[in-house]
């Protein structure tokens, strides 16, 4: 157990001593209350040293847990609280515990669907209540981009549990393309998110491709403890190192692509990287810069360029630049058929 853990469970035990108005405590008996209070959390003897109790006392009559505790001597050998009513238990969230808490309840309810953070339920949920008892209609400081209405979700925790235990999973799952749902046998590696969607990686039975499937197209997903998991090295940092969202491609789709942005997006792209092997290039007189990422050519990455519009072009290659062209020229062309109807 580790020491700042046992340091807390000694202050929760002088607390609950000192709040017994009943009983007269020494020093030696509060040093016997943290000794038989340790034992039953640690399940062996701790020693608990006349240093250690005093310290206890001295840190909780401070400000540095923000206890402040009113622990006083009388008849130079007892402890008590001044105040009758007084708990460290009891203590008020001052404005900066209340948004820190506020925050971190938010980011901890992202992980609902993981039964790894299951257990944290009931403490979410009071520290929910306490949160909201307190304070007043503060707004929430930190906004998390998240969609309840996503599909597929209920599924991250039996996914994870396999990934974890290596075990195979049985699979109903219907691509967009398809016109029916296909049953397969799968290994999963690793759980991965991008734009706010979930995919698991791994290997179908009898293939040796490293394939994905978005969790929201899965129909159907149960544990197969009948056929053997396969269980390969498997380093998902190094595989998507090169790519930008799922879709990894072969060398040959890999290149070093160069990009102009305008002066307005330039300072963005700039603070946030579209891949960790941006670098820039040139800075141009007109404000504008041309950075380079070298990447796999892959439907997301054509997604996020056409997402800048107008403000970013491809310089090289030839290949990604006619086929921007091709796509803005039908984009252009669908508004054309409007005026036209």
């Amino acid at each position: 157990m580790a020491q700042n853990k046992n340091a807390l469970i000694r202050y929760k035990t002088i607390d609950k001593c000192l709040q017994n108005r009943y009983k007269e405590w020494t020093l030696d008996d509060l040093i016997e209350a943290c000794s038989e209070a340790l034992y039953e959390y640690e399940g062996r003897d701790i020693n608990v040293s006349k240093r250690s109790v005093q310290l206890d006392i001295q840190m909780m009559r401070s400000d540095k847990l923000g206890y402040n505790a009113p622990i006083v001597v009388y008849n130079k050998k007892y402890y008590k609280y001044d105040d009758d009513n007084y708990s460290i238990m009891n203590i008020p969230l001052n404005e900066n515990d209340m948004s820190i808490l506020s925050e971190t309840v938010e980011m901890l309810k992202q992980f609902k669907d993981f039964s790894l953070f299951s257990e944290l339920g009931g403490i979410i949920k009071r520290l929910e209540d306490k949160v909201y008892s307190e304070k007043t209609n503060q707004p929430c400081i930190i906004h998390f981009d998240k969609n309840e209405n996503l599909k597929g979700l209920q599924h991250l925790d039996i996914i994870y549990q396999a990934i974890l235990k290596e075990v195979c999973l049985n699979v109903k799952y219907q691509s967009f393309t398809a016109k029916k749902p296909t049953h397969i046998v799968f290994y999963p590696y690793i759980l991965k998110e991008f734009n706010n969607r979930w995919f698991m990686v791994g290997k179908r039975k009898n293939n040796r491709v490293i394939l994905n499937f978005a969790l929201d197209r899965i129909m159907e997903i149960d544990y197969n403890f009948v056929d053997e998991y396969i269980k390969e090295p498997f380093d998902g940092e190094k595989y998507y190192k090169d790519t930008i969202g799922v879709t990894v491609m072969n060398k040959k789709q890999l290149y070093e692509c160069h990009l102009k942005v305008n002066k307005i997006n330039a300072p963005y792209v700039l603070t946030k990287p579209i891949h960790q092997s941006q670098k820039l290039v040139e800075e141009l007189e007109d404000g504008s810069v041309i950075i380079s990422v070298y990447v796999h050519i892959n439907y997301e990455f054509e997604r996020i360029i056409l997402g800048f519009g107008d403000s970013m072009e491809v310089i090289k290659p030839w290949t990604l630049k006619s086929r921007m062209k091709w796509r803005l020229k039908k984009a252009y062309l669908n508004y054309e058929k409007e005026k036209e109807d």
